[in-house]
């Protein structure tokens, strides 16, 4: 029965300020102008919160009072999206970019002048697709591979720039919206102050401390983030849509959503071009990052003749500004010492503000890298991120050198314990001679406990250091004889600490032997050659003994593994850790019951690109532990290739093989994970 009386003025009122306020939302976050203040809002807010406490019926999904509702059930779903979410293919010069609209013109037989581009900024966030029935947001999903994401419904209705209800009368029946997600800058900084005060890492970029934010299994995390959105194609509409992307990002607008700022309807590729150049010189203005800009053929009927790749479109491209790069000086040059006793050169650099953080050291990898770039202590150096994330001195602007600058040379001692340093032949580290060297020791430590080997959880910096001074351990092998009262002498270790890292450490003793065989640090292997020769050789005890023809005799494993392994087993000092390890309890050879066939019994999988799941080494490790084998690279004998983000090389190996293609969900299906 229809509502009467005081229930039906409630439900029209209702209705009154949910419109009113979804239409202030949007007038803030979508189009930047408000037209009533903060308190007028927060009054008709109030009013309405009032009103659903009053009369709970009156509560539906798209209600601003109901952005931040309950986590989701278990982890996130997966959701197959109405239209294929496509990544764009790169240019990174001018030159490509004219190749992109030769290829474009050739391709409809068109000539200069006939084809107009629309150029965006390209926002450095989280694609994810909006779907609408009735103008109500019903599902918000991650790309994921463009076909399959993650239905990240709960944490996307927390953003507000993301409408819950179009803005028109007549909504189609179907809309599903693509844009993506990103942090502003302000609120970056934020997140990364707050978190270092609680004594967590930072984000080392606001792309990431987005995507971050939108995995979170708490939506109520995901609102305190200050997220916000930019919408720029539509998946799938029920409906008909204008004709051309430059008209279609006004009807996007009119319905509600927020739009990237600064957008240009050009003519030419040149005019494109001028473009780019002008907002890679401005992107600084802006309160947000952008990592380049994206040039669309306007008209979809030119669109749809020029088609696509099995992955990205051929009417669109993203020109891709160059790292960002800062001036500033080489203060010192210092010297450290990693796990196998290489000398690494870092500079010490005047702290300058690149890419997002603060930069104020720079590896230079090694002798002759600073030979060939001439890296002097006193320089003035351009440096940049490479990959947008590991700081790197770029070049020495050598016209400002005062005649002051002093030359680095690679010392002839260790710089942490003294003793005699060497070069070898063909090689272009030099190491510390000294295996007991206490930086060597600290850094095998570290990598044995490390997510990747032992797994240690608890086994970080500080605690190995603590540990390493107090003389509680001196190797690998002690971690396995520290005690509780050991713990309890640590700063900042109570009960529940000291529980957790004994835990830890007895989970550790029943690690898979390429674990162990990982975690202690053999030169030239790593986690798949370790996988390898565990496969090959099951105990530790055999590895030890094997010869290098016996070696040599496995798949993948050359000279100069053969000849480390043998090496590494023929120290006393290494055996006496292995025994050290054997004595604790540590397993030193694998399972029976880990032998036998399973379900992928016989598939070779090869690994590319970043999973979000997953570590390459849990990837792996589910692989072999259903049958499967790990390869390094695609060829004809691969069965599968599991693809995350950035694939690369492998991925277009893959398609011109014929080789399936996999992405996380599909793999998690397949392995039941």
């Amino acid at each position: 029965m229809p509502a009467r009386g005081k229930d039906a003025g409630a439900g029209a009122e209702a209705e009154r300020l949910k419109k009113e306020l979804n239409y202030h939302i949007y007038r803030y976050y979508s189009l930047d102008d408000p037209v009533i203040s903060d308190a007028e809002y927060d009054e008709l807010y109030r009013k309405l919160v009032e009103l659903e406490q009053k009369h709970p019926d009156l509560v539906t999904p798209d209600s601003p009072t109901q952005r931040v509702g309950p986590p989701p059930a278990v982890g996130f779903a997966p959701v197959r999206h109405r239209g294929r979410m496509m990544s764009l293919d790169n240019a990174f010069s001018i030159e490509e970019l004219r190749a992109f609209a030769d290829r474009a013109l050739r391709g409809l037989g068109a000539s200069e002048g006939d084809v107009d581009f629309v150029c965006e900024l390209k926002m450095d966030g989280i694609a994810v697709a909006l779907t609408y029935e009735q103008g109500i947001l019903v599902r918000g999903a991650t790309r994921g591979d463009g076909e399959v994401g993650e239905d990240i419904t709960p944490n996307l209705r927390t953003v507000p720039a993301v409408p819950l209800r179009l803005i028109t009368e007549s909504p189609p029946k179907v809309l599903e919206a693509v844009g993506e997600v990103y942090m502003p800058e302000a609120s970056f900084l934020k997140l990364n102050k707050d978190r270092l005060e609680r004594g967590e890492h930072p984000f080392a970029n606001p792309r990431n401390a987005a995507a971050g934010s939108l995995r979170q299994l708490d939506p109520a995390v995901t609102a305190r983030r200050n997220l916000s959105i930019v919408t720029f194609a539509v998946g799938y509409s029920s409906e008909p849509t204008p004709g051309n992307q430059w008209d279609l990002l006004s009807h996007l607008q009119e319905l509600g959503f927020r739009l990237g700022g600064h957008t240009k309807l050009v003519g030419s590729i040149d005019e494109a071009a001028e473009f780019c150049g002008e907002w890679q010189a401005k992107r600084k203005d802006l309160d947000y990052e952008i990592d380049g800009v994206v040039i669309k053929v306007n008209s979809f009927d030119q669109q749809t003749a020029l088609g696509a790749t099995s992955k990205s479109p051929r009417w669109a491209i993203a020109f891709k500004f160059p790292p960002e790069e800062k001036t500033t000086a080489v203060v010192d040059i210092q010297v450290g010492v990693g796990r196998t006793g290489a000398l690494t050169p870092v500079a010490v650099l005047q702290p300058v503000f690149v890419a997002g953080s603060t930069v104020s050291h720079a590896t230079l990898h090694n002798e002759d890298e600073v030979k060939r770039k001439d890296v002097r202590i006193g320089d003035r150096v351009l440096v940049h991120k490479a990959g947008d994330v590991i700081p790197e001195v770029v070049k020495v602007i050598s016209e400002e050198r005062t005649g002051r600058e002093k030359p680095f040379k690679m010392p002839a001692k260790c710089p942490v314990c003294g003793s005699r340093v060497v070069r070898e032949e063909g090689e272009a580290a030099t190491r510390c001679t000294n295996i007991a060297c206490p930086a060597q020791t600290f850094e095998r430590i570290l990598h044995f406990a490390s997510r990747a080997a032992m797994d240690i959880e608890g086994m970080g910096e500080v605690t190995v250091n603590e540990l390493l001074s107090r003389e509680a351990i001196k190797d690998v092998g002690d971690i396995f004889y520290i005690r509780p009262p050991q713990l309890f002498e640590l700063p900042g270790f109570k009960d529940k600490s000291v529980e957790n890292l004994m835990k830890a450490i007895e989970t550790a003793q029943d690690r898979s032997v390429w674990r162990l065989l990982f975690g202690l640090g053999v030169r030239h292997v790593g986690s798949h050659m370790a996988r390898v020769l565990a496969e090959r050789f099951p105990s530790i005890g055999e590895l030890a003994s094997a010869t290098e023809e016996e070696l040599l005799s496995v798949e993948g494993v050359g000279t100069r593994i053969a000849e480390s392994v043998v090496y590494f087993f023929n120290q006393k000092e290494n055996l006496a850790v292995v025994d050290k390890l054997r004595r604790a309890g540590v397993r030193m050879s694998e399972k029976k019951s880990e032998r036998k066939a399973g379900p992928l019994e016989g598939k070779a999988f090869v690994l590319t690109g970043a999973l979000p799941g997953f570590t390459r080494e849990e990837a792996s490790e589910i692989i072999e532990g259903l049958g499967g084998r790990v390869t390094g690279s695609v060829s004809r004998g691969t069965d599968y290739v599991l693809a995350g983000e950035d694939p690369g090389s492998k991925y277009d190996r893959a398609v011109s093989l014929g080789v399936t293609i996999m992405d996380e969900e599909e793999f998690r299906r397949m392995t039941g994970r």
